[in-house]
Protein backbone atom coordinates (compact mmCIF):
# COMPACT_ATOMS: atom_id res chain seq x y z
CA UNK A 1 0.00 0.00 0.00
CA UNK A 2 1.24 3.39 -0.59
CA UNK A 3 0.81 4.97 2.48
CA UNK A 4 -2.85 6.53 2.43
CA UNK A 5 -5.32 4.61 4.40
CA UNK A 6 -8.53 4.15 2.48
CA UNK A 7 -11.83 5.35 4.30
CA UNK A 8 -13.91 2.64 6.04
CA UNK A 9 -16.24 1.01 3.27
CA UNK A 10 -14.67 3.20 0.71
CA UNK A 11 -15.75 0.59 -2.19
CA UNK A 12 -19.07 0.01 -1.43
CA UNK A 13 -21.18 1.35 -4.42
CA UNK A 14 -17.91 2.19 -6.55
CA UNK A 15 -16.68 0.60 -9.49
CA UNK A 16 -13.37 -0.92 -9.58
CA UNK A 17 -12.62 1.80 -12.29
CA UNK A 18 -12.97 4.19 -9.74
CA UNK A 19 -10.40 3.34 -6.86
CA UNK A 20 -7.55 5.43 -6.37
CA UNK A 21 -4.29 3.01 -6.00
CA UNK A 22 -4.20 2.64 -2.10
CA UNK A 23 -7.83 1.72 -2.40
CA UNK A 24 -7.11 -0.78 -4.88
CA UNK A 25 -4.52 -1.99 -3.11
CA UNK A 26 -6.28 -2.43 -0.14
CA UNK A 27 -8.83 -4.60 -0.99
CA UNK A 28 -6.27 -7.86 -1.92
CA UNK A 29 -7.73 -9.92 0.99
CA UNK A 30 -4.09 -11.71 1.43
CA UNK A 31 -5.39 -15.24 0.57
CA UNK A 32 -2.57 -15.70 -1.93
CA UNK A 33 -4.92 -18.07 -4.04
CA UNK A 34 -4.08 -16.03 -7.20
CA UNK A 35 0.08 -16.56 -6.79
CA UNK A 36 -0.58 -20.31 -7.80
CA UNK A 37 -0.08 -21.43 -10.84
CA UNK A 38 -2.35 -22.59 -12.92
CA UNK A 39 -2.50 -24.97 -16.19
CA UNK A 40 -4.96 -24.75 -18.50
CA UNK A 41 -6.34 -27.79 -20.61
CA UNK A 42 -5.37 -26.97 -24.63
CA UNK A 43 -8.49 -28.60 -26.08
CA UNK A 44 -11.32 -27.46 -23.44
CA UNK A 45 -9.60 -24.33 -22.20
CA UNK A 46 -10.36 -25.49 -18.76
CA UNK A 47 -8.32 -24.15 -16.36
CA UNK A 48 -6.91 -25.91 -13.05
CA UNK A 49 -5.59 -24.47 -9.86
CA UNK A 50 -2.28 -25.89 -8.68
CA UNK A 51 -1.03 -26.09 -4.90
CA UNK A 52 2.29 -24.58 -6.43
CA UNK A 53 2.94 -21.24 -5.84
CA UNK A 54 5.35 -18.61 -7.06
CA UNK A 55 8.40 -18.57 -5.96
CA UNK A 56 8.10 -14.86 -4.56
CA UNK A 57 4.91 -15.94 -2.35
CA UNK A 58 5.61 -16.17 1.91
CA UNK A 59 3.83 -18.94 2.48
CA UNK A 60 3.19 -17.58 6.09
CA UNK A 61 2.03 -14.42 5.33
CA UNK A 62 0.41 -15.05 1.98
CA UNK A 63 1.79 -12.06 0.75
CA UNK A 64 4.45 -11.14 -2.17
CA UNK A 65 8.25 -11.12 -0.81
CA UNK A 66 8.80 -8.51 -3.73
CA UNK A 67 5.62 -7.02 -4.74
CA UNK A 68 7.30 -3.64 -5.71
CA UNK A 69 9.63 -5.57 -8.30
CA UNK A 70 7.68 -8.91 -8.72
CA UNK A 71 6.84 -7.72 -12.78
CA UNK A 72 10.57 -7.63 -13.18
CA UNK A 73 11.41 -10.64 -11.39
CA UNK A 74 8.35 -12.86 -12.87
CA UNK A 75 7.86 -11.87 -15.95
CA UNK A 76 4.87 -14.11 -16.42
CA UNK A 77 3.56 -12.32 -13.15
CA UNK A 78 -0.08 -10.55 -14.15
CA UNK A 79 -0.25 -7.16 -12.64
CA UNK A 80 -3.98 -7.47 -11.55
CA UNK A 81 -5.81 -4.50 -12.59
CA UNK A 82 -10.05 -3.13 -12.59
CA UNK A 83 -9.41 -4.28 -16.56
CA UNK A 84 -7.74 -7.47 -15.81
CA UNK A 85 -10.55 -8.30 -13.69
CA UNK A 86 -13.41 -8.28 -16.32
CA UNK A 87 -11.29 -10.55 -18.51
CA UNK A 88 -9.47 -13.06 -16.93
CA UNK A 89 -11.29 -16.71 -16.17
CA UNK A 90 -8.21 -17.26 -12.93
CA UNK A 91 -9.76 -15.20 -10.26
CA UNK A 92 -11.24 -17.67 -7.55
CA UNK A 93 -14.76 -16.96 -6.32
CA UNK A 94 -13.61 -15.67 -2.76
CA UNK A 95 -11.36 -12.77 -4.56
CA UNK A 96 -12.69 -9.43 -3.62
CA UNK A 97 -11.69 -7.90 -6.94
CA UNK A 98 -14.02 -10.77 -8.39
CA UNK A 99 -16.51 -10.47 -5.64
CA UNK A 100 -17.16 -6.70 -6.37
CA UNK A 101 -17.00 -6.92 -10.00
CA UNK A 102 -19.65 -9.64 -9.12
CA UNK A 103 -21.67 -7.36 -7.14
CA UNK A 104 -21.58 -9.61 -4.03
CA UNK A 105 -19.36 -7.80 -1.35
CA UNK A 106 -16.34 -8.53 0.30
CA UNK A 107 -16.77 -11.66 2.16
CA UNK A 108 -17.14 -11.43 6.18
CA UNK A 109 -14.12 -12.84 6.56
CA UNK A 110 -12.15 -10.25 4.58
CA UNK A 111 -10.00 -8.08 6.78
CA UNK A 112 -11.69 -4.83 5.87
CA UNK A 113 -14.25 -6.14 6.71
CA UNK A 114 -13.59 -8.50 10.03
CA UNK A 115 -10.93 -5.83 10.65
CA UNK A 116 -8.84 -8.63 11.15
CA UNK A 117 -5.68 -9.30 8.87
CA UNK A 118 -5.58 -12.81 9.97
CA UNK A 119 -9.26 -13.61 9.03
CA UNK A 120 -8.78 -14.54 6.07
CA UNK A 121 -6.24 -17.68 7.13
CA UNK A 122 -8.63 -18.43 9.85
CA UNK A 123 -11.23 -18.95 7.52
CA UNK A 124 -9.40 -21.32 5.30
CA UNK A 125 -9.63 -19.11 1.95
CA UNK A 126 -6.09 -18.46 2.09
CA UNK A 127 -2.98 -20.66 0.55
CA UNK A 128 -1.21 -20.45 4.26
CA UNK A 129 -0.05 -24.49 4.92
CA UNK A 130 -1.63 -25.87 1.62
CA UNK A 131 1.04 -24.60 -0.95
CA UNK A 132 4.07 -25.82 -1.72
CA UNK A 133 7.21 -23.21 -3.63
CA UNK A 134 7.61 -23.38 -7.50
CA UNK A 135 11.35 -24.21 -6.29
CA UNK A 136 10.59 -27.31 -4.67
CA UNK A 137 8.10 -28.56 -7.13
CA UNK A 138 9.51 -32.18 -8.93
CA UNK A 139 7.62 -34.14 -11.01
CA UNK A 140 4.51 -34.05 -12.95
CA UNK A 141 2.41 -30.91 -12.06
CA UNK A 142 -0.90 -32.70 -13.49
CA UNK A 143 -0.21 -34.33 -9.51
CA UNK A 144 -0.77 -31.34 -8.07
CA UNK A 145 -3.79 -30.09 -9.03
CA UNK A 146 -6.22 -29.37 -6.41
CA UNK A 147 -10.11 -28.26 -6.14
CA UNK A 148 -10.19 -26.00 -3.10
CA UNK A 149 -9.58 -22.06 -4.62
CA UNK A 150 -13.11 -21.98 -5.10
CA UNK A 151 -13.53 -24.02 -0.93
CA UNK A 152 -12.22 -23.53 2.62
CA UNK A 153 -10.54 -26.14 4.71
CA UNK A 154 -13.77 -27.74 5.46
CA UNK A 155 -14.91 -27.95 1.96
CA UNK A 156 -17.01 -25.73 1.85
CA UNK A 157 -17.96 -23.34 -1.43
CA UNK A 158 -17.21 -19.67 -0.64
CA UNK A 159 -19.96 -17.57 -2.71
Amino acid sequence: MTGAVPKADFWVGRLLTDLAPHEWEALCDGCGRCCLHKLQDEDTGVIYYTDVACRLLDPWTCRCRSYPDRLDLVPDCIQLTPAEVTQVEWLPPTCAYRRLYEGRGLAPWHPLRSGDPESVHRSGVSVRGRSLCEAQMRGDWTARIVDWPDRDHNGMVQS
